[in-house]
């Protein structure tokens, strides 16, 4: 089965999507653009040396309508984030962007996938613009918040991440909230597990929350665990294989919230996120999920 991939924005991010996807082996065919079309073309050329070690695929460029009749098309252009400036100041900016670039796709056959910043508000900008079903534009969300998650509590407990069952949800940003009470080891609930106590969440939640700006102020960007991230979620979609990821997509009443793009969990397949799953959360998690939906909902309403 051919399968096609456009990567569109060639930074950082662009570039770490792009060769997290020809590894992942989930493309046949990849096509990247970007305004610059030069760096774009650089960036195939570099990318089609390597053939010999990633499983076979083409690489090239496109314009971005030629990305319309793809199975999947990721949007990674827009300007980055600087040291101690948040996501939602990209705002502005990466509307303007996602706006062009959404209605430029109202005809995409596959699905969309959003990875630059403020993800949650371009997702819902993309879907608005472009006229696509919510399911089939999906927004990469707290997934690298949720995996964050993971490595710290696996790190503190001696454990590998992927035996840690823990979610964030919300804002893929300062408003996001980590669900502890449905946290499991194991079948184990978290919180009685040998050797956890609850003090440590405030110390993990916050270095989840600021994993970011770290980066930032030490490198300048992130891009290696996003892509990876974006590499795995065009996987599981584009196999059909109907994960539950915590991604963001426009909700449609889940939790009581609609019309604001925000992570919850959701099952994913060809077709997209067409299921959407309320945790269970307590009540304290609950307001704080508001919260953050009240954050997003001005955030979209300034642009």
């Amino acid at each position: 089965m051919r399968r096609t991939v456009g990567i569109i924005g060639m930074g950082w991010v662009g570039s770490s999507v792009a060769i997290s996807t020809l590894h992942s082996g989930v493309a046949n065919e990849v096509l990247l653009n970007d305004l610059r079309g030069e760096l774009a073309e650089g960036e195939a050329m570099d990318l089609a040396d390597g053939a010999s070690f990633y499983p076979t695929a083409a690489v090239r460029t496109a314009s971005i309508e030629e990305m319309a009749d793809a199975d999947a098309v990721v949007i990674c252009a827009g300007r980055g984030g600087k040291p101690d400036e948040s996501r939602l100041d990209l705002l502005r900016g990466n509307a303007s962007i996602a706006r062009d670039i959404g209605r430029r796709l109202a005809h995409c056959r596959g699905i969309i996938v959003v990875v630059s910043n403020p993800v949650d508000v371009l997702t819902r900008i993309v879907t608005e613009v472009s006229g696509l079903p919510p399911s089939r534009v999906l927004g990469t969300g707290t997934m690298l918040d949720t995996a964050r998650l993971r490595e710290a509590v696996g790190r503190e407990l001696h454990l590998d991440p992927r035996a840690v069952h823990a979610q964030v949800i919300g804002e893929h940003g300062d408003s996001e909230v980590v669900l502890w009470s449905g946290a499991r080891i194991g079948g184990t609930r978290l919180a009685d597990w040998p050797g956890w106590t609850a003090d440590m969440e405030e110390g993990i939640s916050s270095e989840v929350r600021n994993a970011a700006y770290e980066i930032i102020r030490r490198k300048g960007a992130t891009n290696h665990a996003i892509g990876l991230v974006t590499a795995a979620l065009l996987r599981w979609t584009l196999r059909g294989e109907r994960r539950v990821i915590t991604l963001s997509r426009v909700q449609e009443g889940t939790a009581g919230i609609e019309g604001i793009a925000l992570s919850l969990p959701a099952v994913v397949g060809r077709d997209g996120a067409t299921q959407v799953i309320e945790p269970e959360m307590t009540a304290q998690e609950y307001e704080a999920l508001l919260r953050s939906a009240e954050v997003l909902r001005r955030a979209a309403d300034s642009v």
